[in-house]
């Protein structure tokens, strides 16, 4: 391939001066033929611990591991070229104190080859964060509704609808922001509150169940496609993979109860030498 016609992945410098600017296309990503589906339209592909959820059958993302976000986070590469790849750090890898957490983000950044890691920004972090980059590794912020937070919170629930709360989550994304995250994911607020922190904060933020001020978007692949009955308020589903599934297996299904698969057109024969 010559140098004009290489394709160029995006570096966290490309995905740091967005901000203000076209909004940035983010997605999750979990195995490879999907990251070459989602490479050539995605800015970022967020290996998240959502895997868990939507590909293990987790109820939380809580039980996700290390060696499962590298796995995951290796088949996203292989199947990506342009888009820049963040991998989630799982619960327990980073939250103990800032050398562990270098540690395991060196480790899915050698064993994955990614670009950033990111980490739910709660009060502790900003230590944790400004240790990795000092070290030279890349970290995207997560402030507002903190899925790997739930045993705490109660549940999957909207975060800043009180003085306080809001308070908090402002706070949590300056640090984040101080300590040197490139961008910050903010998930699960009002819209004032993600415009406010989205105009307090130097780098891009990233929405979820947040507002269209944010300096980009993000939801997970599976829900938007319409892979589940079931998705959250601020999912807008774009197909319905689960119908399109379902009714190609019935299908499938009734052929071979019929021997109407495999056919002639789908079997080997022998060839006279």
């Amino acid at each position: 391939m010559s140098k004009q016609t290489q394709i160029r992945r995006k570096t966290v410098r490309d995905i740091a001066s967005a901000k203000g600017q076209q909004p940035l296309v983010v997605l999750t990503a979990y195995d490879a033929p999907t990251a070459e589906l989602l490479d050539p339209h995605c800015d970022v592909l967020l290996v998240g611990d959502s895997v868990g959820m939507v590909v293990h059958g987790l109820e939380t993302p809580v039980g996700v591991t290390m060696e499962m976000m590298i796995l995951h986070g290796q088949a996203v590469m292989r199947g990506s070229k342009q888009a820049f790849v963040v991998v989630d750090m799982p619960f327990g890898s980073y939250e103990t104190n800032a050398d562990t957490a270098f540690e395991n983000a060196a480790r899915i950044m050698k064993e994955t080859g990614c670009q950033a890691v990111k980490l739910e920004s709660g009060a502790y972090a900003a230590h944790q964060i400004a240790h990795l980059v000092e070290r030279g590794v890349p970290v995207m912020g997560h402030v507002g509704l903190r899925p790997q937070a739930i045993n705490v919170t109660g549940g999957f629930k909207a975060q800043g609808r009180n003085d306080t709360e809001r308070k908090r989550v402002i706070e949590e994304a300056r640090a984040a922001e101080q300590a040197g995250a490139f961008a910050i994911v903010i998930e699960g607020v009002a819209e004032d509150l993600a415009e406010e922190i989205t105009q307090s904060v130097a780098c891009p933020t990233i929405g979820i169940g947040a507002s269209a001020t944010c300096d980009g978007q993000v939801l997970v692949t599976p829900d938007m496609l319409g892979i589940f009955d079931w998705t959250p308020k601020f999912v807008r589903k774009y197909h319905d993979l689960r119908t399109e599934i379902t009714k190609a297996v019935e299908t499938y299904a009734a052929d071979v109860r019929a021997r109407r698969f495999p056919d002639k057109a789908e079997t080997y024969k022998l060839t006279k030498q």
